[in-house]
This record gives structure tokens, sequence and C-alpha cells, in this order.
């Protein structure tokens, strides 16, 4: 029993939406993270499921999510390594109060 192409993409658009949902509302910079790994997610479950569909011998699909899952642990790395930074100057995560070139143009101009 093979799983057609049609669920795949219901089930990838779904993610993608819930992802755009978390990175448009969210205040935490945590969740923003998060959202982003959903987004590559949805785009790694289209990869699977368009390799499976379009040629199911060969596993380029494959081969590029696993390009797409390096790159997605290579940015949450960074990316946490920025949140920590900026919450041990700020004591917050709160996305709306990173005015970093503000705090900095304040500190450099007094």
């Amino acid at each position: 029993m093979e799983i057609q192409l049609q669920y795949f993409l219901l089930l990838a658009a779904a993610l993608f939406c819930i992802g755009i949902y978390g990175l448009v509302t969210s205040r935490n910079a945590v969740r923003v993270l998060m959202s982003i790994e959903l987004l590559l997610n949805a785009v790694n479950i289209n990869l699977m499921g368009f390799s499976n569909y379009l040629d199911p011998d060969e596993i380029k699909g494959q081969i590029f999510t696993i390009f797409v899952i390096t790159i997605a642990a290579a940015e949450a790395a960074v990316g946490l390594a920025i949140i920590l930074a900026i919450y041990r100057n700020r004591d917050t995560i709160d996305m709306e109060k990173f005015n970093l070139l503000k705090w900095y143009y304040t500190v450099n101009n007094e």
C-alpha cells in the first residue's frame, strides 16, 4: 500500500501554515526558531513526497532532505547562540525588546 502524493502535500501544507503562523504571531525568540524548523520540515516532507512519487528508484529527494536537515541543525545552533548572547545582555527573549541598534546608539552617544 503506497501513500499518495496528496497526503504528503496536505501534511506539508499544514506544517508550513503552522510555521508561518508561529513566525508571524510569536514574540518569543525560541518559538520563532521552532517555527522556522517547522517550515524546514514541511519542505523536507515535500522533497520526500515528490521523490517517492516522481522517481521511487532513486534517492535524490532523500539526499536533498539530508542537506536541509544539516542546514537546519546549523541554523538552530547559531540561532540559539545568538539568543543566549542577547539574553545575557538584555535579560529577555521577547522579540519586541530587541532594539539592539537603538541600545547601541544610546550607549555610545551619552
